[in-house]
């Protein structure tokens, strides 16, 4: 795996202050999965009456710590809840040796925890391919167990990581019918980063009391406006996991009809979904995509994605190149409706062209001048309807190529 020695200039200038979430615990470890000397496994440890819900990639390849996630989402059970991750090694296309690898894994967590191992829930990153050295891991459960944390969240950041060039976290809190619930969560994601989710694990906490359904249900929506709407590469991971833990510990119950709530989830979604943009492998600019009068949303979205996947837009943002005929061409390309002389692009609050030609006022100096920020966006009104959709990226420079053509070096 590729050595990343350079930070990301568009990462955060440090990792946030996360609060303790009452209820759960976090240790992390070295368990040499593929390298010496880092942070490679982490355990998070729920109490008793924890909710879990998930989501997962749809990739026809997915690994079988998705499969197993995948079944024991949604059982019900009283008895908590386990998260163990491995960075280094995705144990995906690995077959039946994949099964008894997270089969050893949870045996082992459930033994040390006194969980069932229905509710002990795996995620591996990394490589493609290669056997999980399970062992190593198994063989780090009772230290790990010995040292759970309430405060040990960032260590358990950093073990998740594999080209990261930073630990990703985020927190927020919202007031609901007089009490304060926390949320926070971690993420990792660099490269195959593409909706359905991406090569991202995401694992967030909250000390709300939340029924699994209605939680499960939050999570499945709101993952479609927040991980689903970023890209780095268009290439979607066989290890995709977004993982949340309600433990109750609050004593607020939230229902559907909590909107705080919601939106206050959605907040650490999406700040954790825009951190793994800005880590995009060999990113130097951070790039929203907005569609607007789109013939639906479907419509919109599918322009924009189009847009923000296009190798030669990323490739003109990398070189800060104001190549508006390449977004006409995405634009083109995508499949869904579109009228040439209806359209509309702005980079930024500069109209770039309109009604099918170039804005007449467009000077090139303007948008040459707006391209060298590290933020950008790219707006285009279809010109059709009411659909709208807003999608995030990155742009591609010659640094993707080098962290991806050392991967497993």
């Amino acid at each position: 795996m590729a050595k990343i020695t350079h930070r990301s200039p568009l990462a955060p200038d440090h990792f946030p202050d996360l609060p303790v979430i009452d209820g759960v615990r976090f240790a992390a470890a070295e368990a040499g999965v593929r390298y010496s000397g880092r942070l490679d496994v982490m355990l998070a440890l729920l109490d008793r009456g924890s909710t879990v819900a998930g989501v997962f990639t749809r990739s026809a390849t997915r690994s079988a710590n998705v499969l197993d996630c995948q079944a024991k989402i949604g059982s019900a059970s009283d008895a908590g809840a386990a998260i163990i991750v491995n960075s280094g090694n995705s144990n995906a296309f690995t077959g039946r040796a994949g099964d008894e690898s997270v089969a050893a894994v949870c045996a082992a967590v459930a033994d040390s925890t006194g969980l069932p191992a229905e509710r002990v829930f795996t995620s591996s990153t990394g490589v493609i391919g290669e056997r999980l050295p399970h062992d190593r891991i198994t063989g780090k459960i009772a230290q790990l167990v010995d040292d759970l944390d309430a405060g040990g969240i960032e260590k358990a950041a950093k073990a998740i990581m594999t080209t990261d060039t930073f630990p990703k976290g985020a927190t927020t809190t919202v007031d609901i019918n007089g009490g304060t619930v926390r949320i926070a969560g971690i993420a990792k994601g660099s490269g195959m980063i593409a909706p359905d989710m991406a090569t991202m694990l995401v694992y967030i906490f909250t000390d709300a009391a939340i029924e699994q359904p209605v939680l499960q249900s939050m999570v499945s929506a709101l993952t479609e406006t927040t991980f689903n709407c970023i890209t780095v590469d268009s290439d979607t991971s066989t290890s995709d996991t977004l993982l949340i833990g309600a433990t109750g510990a609050s004593g607020v119950r939230v229902d559907v009809n909590n909107l705080g709530f919601t939106e206050a989830l959605h907040d650490v979604m999406l700040d954790l979904a825009h951190q793994v943009v800005r880590d995009g492998e060999g990113a130097t600019k951070f790039v929203e995509v907005s569609v607007t009068g789109a013939s639906s949303d479907q419509d919109a979205r599918t322009h924009a994605m189009a847009i923000a996947n296009s190798p030669l837009v990323k490739t003109a943002i990398a070189g800060e190149d104001p190549n508006w005929g390449r977004v006409v061409m995405a634009i083109g390309k995508s499949g869904a409706p579109a009228d040439r002389d209806r359209l509309a692009i702005w980079f930024g609050d500069i109209l770039v062209a309109r009604d099918g030609w170039v804005n007449p006022d467009y000077r090139e100096e303007d948008a040459a001048a707006y391209m060298k920020k590290p933020e950008i966006t790219i707006h285009v009104d279809l010109g059709l309807g009411g659909g709208t959709a807003n999608v995030w990226t990155c742009d591609l420079t010659h640094g993707y190529i080098e962290i991806n053509a050392d991967y497993r070096s």
